[in-house]
């Protein structure tokens, strides 16, 4: 009887010391959105994907600009159809008709391709600004030993009071001035 006493209040003692050190983990939070935009990488990616952006938007411009010309063409060419050059007429409106078409066609190709090559570029300058700033938000939280850190510019964070700002830690681990952080 005496041993199982001794071994029931081991087993107490056990697991509140495990209760209190799960209690003694430190929460800490951080908003990335601020950080992201702190980063001159960012900057960077942002200034590069706009260049490549635009350049997609001026060459879907052309085509449009060349498909309005033919428009316009085919317009006033009907506008003159009449009984006397009625067969001529007609076989110009028809091949410019399936000009038009076929350039509406390369237009909505040229649309598809240009938003898959800005998806894949958008990843392709982001997705390592994005690690370099997940993997400074680790090192810092291991490095002062938060158990977890809530990211509170994302909708799952409803309400947080308390904890500790990472972000001047995690922006002097990457280089950039600290600021004020704000509350």
């Amino acid at each position: 009887m005496k041993n199982l006493l001794k071994i029931g209040v081991l087993a107490v003692g056990m697991i509140l010391s495990v209760n209190a050190a799960n209690a003694q983990q430190k929460l800490g939070h951080i908003n990335s959105a601020d950080l992201l935009q702190a980063m001159p990488e960012m900057k960077a990616a942002d200034a590069s994907f706009q260049t490549y952006a635009k350049a997609k938007q001026t060459s879907l411009e052309l085509m449009g600009a060349e498909r309005q010309k033919l428009v316009t063409t085919y317009e006033e060419k009907y506008k003159t159809l009449s009984e006397a050059n009625r067969v001529v007429l007609e076989k110009e409106l028809t091949s410019l008709g399936g000009t038009i078409q076929d350039l509406e066609k390369r237009i909505t190709e040229a649309q598809e391709k240009a938003q898959e090559e800005l998806t894949a570029k958008r990843s392709e300058l982001y997705q390592p600004v994005f690690k370099k700033a997940e993997d400074a938000v680790k090192a810092v939280a291991k490095e002062k030993g938060f158990a977890y850190v809530f990211d509170v510019s994302q909708p799952g964070v409803i309400y947080f009071d308390g904890g500790d700002d990472l972000i001047n830690l995690v922006k002097t681990k990457l280089g950039i001035a600290a600021t004020p952080a704000a509350k």
